[in-house]
């Protein structure tokens, strides 16, 4: 006979291991946000500023957690992903304009990410970056055209634990522990426009559209990996798990964050180093300070996340682009059954390498992705917070008062952001 006691363990030990189980759409999302363009930002905000904008992890998470918690419910509850859910209610010059900036800040992104990965291989073996950026771009196409959805996501779940490696690299460095805390609880806001320009960018970084639509479809795409399952119409219990899921994402994200600005601020700040190119460069900082461990987590990092995020960049364009224009779409099915679908994705991959091998400025690339998403985040958002207060759409499922503030609150920053953006144009 089981007494009292041993049956609660078990079932907390249950609960425990379903709620492990469920970590997927969330998680990867998360981790994806740490790519290897978002390194540079948040390392460049350390060097800047050293450890005066770390409280910006602390405002970000929630506010990321609420907003990525409302696209994952669009897709557990409607069953389709997000560009799916707006073309049925939005006009469709909205939706097109919206799906076409996203694909362009994507293709973006994932050229200079394909140049990091390339650049992390590189610094532990010596083989030309030029070299490397081909291979690697064709070994993630084969990968997400011919693997099985239920492979890809056990791929993307390892490829967080990369991750880590960032937070290791960022201990390692020796940071003075008393400026930490004080940059961590007590916010500091400069009113000139390099300081403010910071902000946005790690704004616009943190809370990027491409995760709004990945997160809805990999609901989905989980969904219909599961054996009988149809998508929509979700139990409690997965919407539950997806509470857990999201916030153990988003909590991962802004914790790497985090460390990658502290990093920044220990290393390059320090040395008096205040502007930096590129992820390697903040990697070549930490050698003299915390060695060569330091170096090798930091490429490890730079190729993990790298790998992580440029097929989730083109799948999430591919997606959106399907969905915009009703075409069928999918990692489980075949190239012959999507082909538009597969066709997006490899054009996103080849537009990307060709901007690689043009030898176009990784970080004049960049700015450009900042701006294109900086300006779309806001109506994006907006079009987001009516989908998920509309029962129409969601039922019984539309936000709770505590996801309406996230939300709304969210949309407005990221409103005043792209002001502040523009504003610093003319300082």
């Amino acid at each position: 006979m089981t007494s009292g006691s041993e049956s609660e363990e078990k079932n907390e030990s249950s609960s425990f291991k379903e709620i492990v189980k469920s970590l997927g759409p969330g998680l990867i999302t998360g981790a994806s946000d740490d790519d290897p363009s978002g390194i540079v930002t948040y390392s460049i905000a350390g060097a800047a500023f050293g450890y005066s904008t770390l409280w910006t992890a602390l405002i970000t998470f929630p506010l990321m957690a609420g907003v990525q918690l409302i696209c994952a419910r669009i897709g557990l509850v409607y069953g389709c992903g997000l560009a799916a859910v707006m073309r049925k209610s939005f006009p469709k010059k909205f939706v097109y304009l919206a799906i076409i900036s996203l694909l362009i800040a994507n293709t973006i992104n994932a050229a200079a990410d394909l140049q990091a990965i390339a650049a992390g291989i590189n610094m532990l073996v010596p083989v030309p970056i030029i070299i490397l950026i081909l291979p690697i771009a064709l070994i993630i196409l084969v990968v997400q055209v011919w693997g099985t959805y239920k492979t890809i996501e056990k791929v993307f779940r390892w490829l967080t634990l990369s991750l880590f490696a960032y937070i290791a690299a960022a201990v390692l460095a020796k940071p003075d522990w008393n400026e930490v805390i004080h940059g961590t609880f007590v916010p500091t806001l400069k009113l000139d426009s390099e300081f403010l320009s910071t902000l946005v960018a790690i704004l616009g970084t943190t809370i990027s559209p491409y995760l709004f639509f990945w997160q809805s479809n990999h609901e989905v795409e989980e969904k219909k990996a599961e054996e009988g399952a149809e998508p929509g119409n979700p139990s409690a219990k997965e919407l539950r798990h997806a509470v857990w899921d999201v916030n153990a994402g988003m909590l991962l994200s802004n914790v790497v964050m985090y460390f990658i600005i502290l990093a920044g601020a220990a290393t390059l700040h320090q040395s008096g180093t205040k502007e930096i190119e590129s992820a390697t460069q903040a990697a070549e900082a930490l050698k003299p300070v915390a060695g060569n461990a330091a170096y090798v987590l930091m490429a490890v990092a730079l190729i993990g996340t790298g790998v992580l995020a440029v097929p989730i960049l083109t799948t999430s364009a591919a997606f959106s682009v399907a969905e915009a224009f009703g075409w069928k779409c999918g990692l489980d099915e075949k190239p012959g059954q999507a082909k538009e679908f597969y066709l997006v994705m490899a054009a996103c991959t080849l537009v990307a390498l060709a901007i690689d091998y043009l030898g176009v400025n990784p970080m004049k690339a960049l700015f450009v992705t900042a701006v294109i998403n900086g300006f779309l985040s806001a109506p994006l958002l907006v079009g987001i917070m009516l989908v998920s207060n509309d029962r129409k759409i969601m039922g019984d499922h539309t936000n709770s008062r505590l996801l309406n503030i996230l939300g709304w609150a969210t949309t407005v920053l990221m409103a005043i952001a792209a002001i502040v953006l523009v504003w610093t144009w003319f300082q």
